[in-house]
């Protein structure tokens, strides 16, 4: 039996069980097989695509990388030509990027590298049509742009179930679950919240992957599968963005129901430019960027050109960014802005900046 007809043969059985708690103990371990099925699966396919090439490799520049997904032809070159006047390949057929196309946007000083990568189909998390390269380059990006025609909504799942096989949780935190392995002892199990499953639940997906003897902390309500995540501890969790694209060829009842089913998504359409700023504007929000500007001492402080910084950075944060000598030289900085209560307040390292603050170092001579 193949590994895929083994997942299959998995896949249907969770169908058939009706959930509940007399049956949660098979559940989670079916789950558990299911998750380590995949994972071979997956390693087969890398193993596979390595003998046969390089694969993609991109090295990431700039304060963030976001990639670009959807199914062939969905528009991504269109889309990155227009945010970055990248000249990408575009026509009307599947399959027009073969390879990694960067671009780069500067908005509001950030400097944002953008990836068109090969379209992903159905199978793409075992390895079909470049899925696996595709998404190697995916589980390194800062965020992932979900592109979706407004005319074929039912892309999204097909790109979200593929995206979760391949291991990567969109829009999530890793679970708080701490697992340490031990040589004797058995399992012992410690929580600080009420879970849906018991102890024995736990043993039992520990046990699929021949983890006999350790100590588990839960310290959040977590699911069968976030469990199972944490126990496998290869999850990559990236923000995610969604994108509604061609939407000039959608009429006013497709864009509606459309927007309802994703109301936090960006509608737009690459082709003729529509919500090319909103778009811009979001990924930057998104990113968590802030912009702080420099004040040499005894003069004006540079207003052309910012310092892009995440939000809730502190001095520290600064510090390294500019120079690491700067933490060890350090005496004081004085703020202006809206994180201080006056004009010029003298702070320290851990002192929390936001957005338009005015920054002025103090250091120590060599």
């Amino acid at each position: 039996m193949t590994v895929e007809e083994e997942i299959k043969n998995v896949e249907d059985e969770i169908w058939k069980t009706a959930y509940n708690k007399a049956t949660s103990h098979h559940v989670g371990r079916l789950k558990a097989k299911l998750a380590r099925l995949k994972d071979d699966l997956q390693k087969r396919a890398t193993a596979k695509s390595s003998s046969k090439g390089k694969g993609y490799f991109v090295k990431k520049s700039g304060h963030a990388t976001i990639v670009l997904v959807g199914f062939p032809s969905v528009g991504k070159s269109t889309l990155l030509n227009s945010l970055t006047g990248t000249s990408a390949e575009v026509a009307a057929y599947e399959f027009t990027t073969l390879y990694v196309i960067p671009g780069t946007l500067i908005y509001k000083g950030a400097q944002l590298q953008f990836l068109d990568v090969p379209g992903l189909i159905q199978g793409a998390a075992a390895g079909r049509g470049h899925g696996k390269e595709v998404i190697s380059v995916m589980r390194n990006a800062d965020l992932i742009l979900i592109l979706v025609d407004v005319l074929q909504q039912q892309q999204y799942d097909i790109l979200l179930k593929e995206l979760y096989d391949a291991g990567i949780r969109i829009n999530a935190n890793p679970p708080l679950v701490a697992i340490r392995k031990a040589s004797r002892g058995g399992i012992i199990i410690n929580r600080t919240v009420d879970l849906d499953y018991d102890d024995k639940v736990i043993r039992a997906v520990l046990a699929e992957y021949r983890i006999h003897n350790g100590e588990v902390l839960i310290r959040e309500r977590i699911t069968i599968d976030e469990l199972i995540d944490a126990v496998l501890g290869n999850r990559k969790y990236v923000r995610a963005l969604t994108v509604i694209n061609k939407t000039d060829l959608a009429d006013s009842e497709t864009l509606l129901t459309c927007m309802a089913r994703f109301p936090d998504a960006v509608p737009i359409s690459a082709a003729v430019g529509i919500n090319m700023d909103v778009l811009k504007e979001k990924i930057y929000n998104e990113l968590g960027f802030m912009r702080i500007y420099m004040k040499p001492p005894g003069a004006s402080p540079d207003m052309d050109n910012p310092l892009v910084i995440r939000r809730d950075s502190t001095i520290t944060d600064v510090c390294y960014t500019i120079h690491r000598d700067f933490v060890d030289r350090f005496r004081y900085a004085r703020i202006w802005g809206k994180s201080v209560k006056y004009g010029g307040q003298r702070v320290g390292l851990s002192h929390v900046l936001e957005e338009g603050d005015v920054l002025s170092f103090v250091i120590r001579k060599l």
